[in-house]
């Protein structure tokens, strides 16, 4: 009997790690899959709010542009290595508002964040 028990218990512990790594993966939310994106659920957050920024100014840097950051408008969080930040991001040039699409590619742990892409939506 104490043989099965091992045996059963050595069959179902890989499977309760491998979930558990998955979990974490997510950031501890439920559904979703792995490399998924998945959305922000707090625009405010001071890293999502920091991260936004460093796009609309590295985006400036690049187009030799000077658009002022706004607010967040909505986002998206992609686990890679590291993470990916999709953000609709409210940047006026002038006097009107435009949304724009960026997405940003952080390390934290490297502290290494790329631009790698910055579009304005249309209508």
């Amino acid at each position: 009997m104490r043989l099965k028990s091992l045996a059963i218990l050595l069959i179902i512990l890989p499977i309760l790690v491998a979930s558990i790594q998955v979990s974490t993966a997510l950031g501890g939310r439920k559904g979703g899959l792995v490399g998924g994106w998945r959305p922000i659920e707090n625009l405010n957050d001071p890293n999502v709010q920091k991260i936004a920024k460093y796009a609309v100014q590295e985006h400036n840097k690049q187009a030799k542009s000077k658009l002022q950051f706004l607010s967040v408008v909505k986002g998206e969080t992609q686990v890679v290595s590291g993470t990916n930040y999709k953000l609709v991001i409210s940047a006026k040039n002038g006097a009107v508002p435009h949304n724009y699409q960026a997405i940003v590619w952080e390390k934290p742990w490297e502290k290494f964040r790329k631009l790698t892409s910055f579009e304005e939506l249309k209508g």
